[in-house]
């Protein structure tokens, strides 16, 4: 059983939400977008149901609400280091079934590990998540084939009808300030796609004897090494620290954790000069390979949700999915021949 209630109503909802909690979901950034004159849909705070963009893919995905692209970790002196506040308000994002699939892949990386990260788990730890109902699939989308497309663990669900708002709401919390405002029980199937334009197909004979396929020299020559993908993608985790130290008083400074990508020149270098990776082929050869092959030795199932995000950022025009499905058939080709 949900409930339903007016846009207005839902508004009055969001203000007792926002009192204590930061309420985040995909909204419209006008001329932002990478082209003159173009728009951008990415995360920002919500205070009206209206400034939810429900029709369009963000570019970036909820992964920037928890996971900040710069987070400052602490601050340091001469003789003294300080841990960086950060914001107490508690947090709700609106996301869709597909990167609420992405949340585990985080969670894999940064808390079931051997060690927990205790920034991550900090903001994992104060946030509530709501689906939003999708119903109709991207161009790029191919959360099906991932298995990825529906999900029943949430705080809560919410798809909009005209001017009315459907919501399975199953935290307690997040209920209670329903009961300032005219409410209609009525019963609410959650709204999931199934159909993708996109399929894709991962062999289950794929293992690491594809590293050498020739297939991965495409790449070479198309990839421009700028990270867009990685930055876009829900599931991919990489960091950097970066040091930053004061014109003032250089011994004193902060220290930043920044988003890092493996397509990017020197993210494989070491000490001593070594480097690896250094085509882009082969960077673009690790990363599908994490995606759809380490990862689900380590844990089971694919890194890669199906969202399809990375295709329609990357300026060389990569599809993720096209590189999937390649690799098939270069394993079910292989097979073949022996």
């Amino acid at each position: 059983m949900g409930i339903q209630v007016t846009k207005s109503e839902f508004d009055r909802v969001l203000s007792a939400w926002n009192k204590d909690y930061e309420f985040h979901g995909p909204a419209l950034f006008k001329d932002a977008g990478a082209f003159s004159d173009t728009d951008q849909v990415r995360y920002d705070r919500i205070t009206s149901i209206d400034d939810i963009i429900f029709d369009k893919k963000s570019r970036f995905s909820f992964k920037e609400v928890i996971l900040p692209i710069t987070q400052r970790l602490f601050y340091f002196t001469e003789d003294q280091v300080k841990e960086a506040e950060m914001n107490q308000k508690k947090l709700i994002v609106l996301l869709r079934s597909c990167d609420l699939h992405g949340l585990r892949r985080l969670d894999e990386v940064y808390l079931n590990g051997q060690f927990e990260d205790p920034y991550y788990k900090a903001f994992r730890e104060k946030t509530k998540f709501i689906v939003m109902g999708c119903e109709k699939s991207f161009a790029s989308c191919f959360c099906i084939s991932m298995g990825t497309n529906r999900i029943e663990e949430y705080d809560g669900y919410l798809h909009v009808e005209g001017e009315m708002v459907y919501l399975d709401i199953k935290d307690d919390e997040l209920l209670a300030a329903f009961n300032e405002v005219n409410v209609t029980q009525t019963q609410v199937e959650p709204k999931f796609v199934t159909k993708n334009d996109v399929e894709v197909k991962v062999s289950k004979k794929l293992n690491l004897d594809a590293i050498y396929s020739e297939m991965w020299e495409e790449y070479s020559g198309r990839c421009i090494g700028c990270g867009r993908c990685n930055f876009s993608c829900p599931t991919c985790t990489c960091f950097t620290m970066q040091d930053v130290c004061y014109k003032d008083n250089p011994a004193c400074g902060e220290r930043r954790r920044v988003w890092a990508s493996c397509q990017v020149d020197g993210y494989s270098d070491m000490a001593g000069g070594h480097s690896f990776r250094e085509s882009k082929g082969q960077r673009m050869r690790f990363k599908t390979m994490h995606k759809i092959y380490d990862f689900k030795q380590q844990h089971g199932y694919h890194m890669c949700v199906g969202c399809g995000r990375c295709g329609d950022v990357c300026p060389e025009y990569i599809s993720f999915s096209t590189a999937i499905n390649k690799l098939n058939d270069v394993v079910e080709e292989g097979e073949r021949h022996e």
